[in-house]
């Protein structure tokens, strides 16, 4: 009579190495990996090796694509004119106008808000007309009266927008107060000269009488955090009507 098959023995999971309820190895001996122990390791060598080869991949690539460096042009002289006076100094092309008053020459009247044109806390006068410090470069300046909050007086006496801003509580903290007044200063120049604004009803006969509308609308390049507008809007019409002097 033929003998019957063996059937294959299936070892009990937790009498394997590291199986569920396995008993640990005796000492000096090496135990056999688990599968999971297995799987493991190799998924962590895996990962480390492609962590490995993705880091260095950028690195050739940045090395072959690599586009040179520009060199930064080195300092030239320049003068500018302020508040009456001359200043000769030697700047880097990509210096703003802000930056040289308030860094170089030490005029920190000029405040730096945004740093982008939008605030007007650094709008200063060139040539009477107004301009954002920190949108334009120092050497684009030469040749041209600059003036800033601190050439406003003359001889030790406030300039009117001054004593305005002082008498009609104008101003909070007081950081926009050197863009605000120098702005107003040109502002009303440009508006004795006849220059119409968006807010102006017929552009023919010109703005007339600076009304509350005129002096937003003309303002509005000048931001106040602390909301003073209402006050600054009434310091500029009094000193347009000329009841401040």
């Amino acid at each position: 009579m033929q003998d019957e098959p063996k059937r294959a023995h299936r070892p009990d999971p937790k009498h394997l190495p590291g199986g569920k309820g396995s008993k640990p190895s005796a000492p000096g001996t090496v135990p056999s990996p688990s599968r999971r122990g297995f799987m493991q390791t190799t998924i962590a060598a895996l990962t480390s090796a492609a962590t490995c080869v993705a880091g260095e991949l950028p690195a050739k690539t940045n090395r072959s694509n690599a586009m040179p460096v520009p060199a930064i042009a080195p300092p030239r002289p320049v003068r500018l004119r302020i508040n009456g006076k001359d200043y000769d100094l030697l700047l880097e092309p990509r210096v703003t106008l802000l930056d040289a008053l308030r860094e170089t020459i030490g005029l920190t009247g000029t405040k730096k808000g945004c740093d982008r044109g939008q605030c007007g806390a650094c709008t200063v006068l060139a040539d009477g007309r107004r301009i954002n410090a920190c949108l334009s470069l120092a050497v684009m300046q030469e040749g041209r009266e600059i003036t800033t909050v601190e050439g406003l007086a003359r001889d030790n006496t406030l300039h009117p927008l001054q004593a305005a801003f002082i008498e009609y509580d104008a101003f909070q903290c007081g950081y926009c107060t050197p863009g605000q007044l120098c702005s107003a200063s040109a502002m009303l120049s440009e508006w004795r000269a006849g220059s119409a604004s968006a807010a102006t009803h017929d552009i023919r006969k010109g703005p007339g009488s600076l009304s509350d509308e005129e002096i937003k609308e003309r303002m509005s390049g000048n931001l106040c955090r602390c909301g003073a507008y209402p006050n600054i809007v009434a310091a500029i019409k009094a000193v347009s009507a000329g009841s401040e002097t």
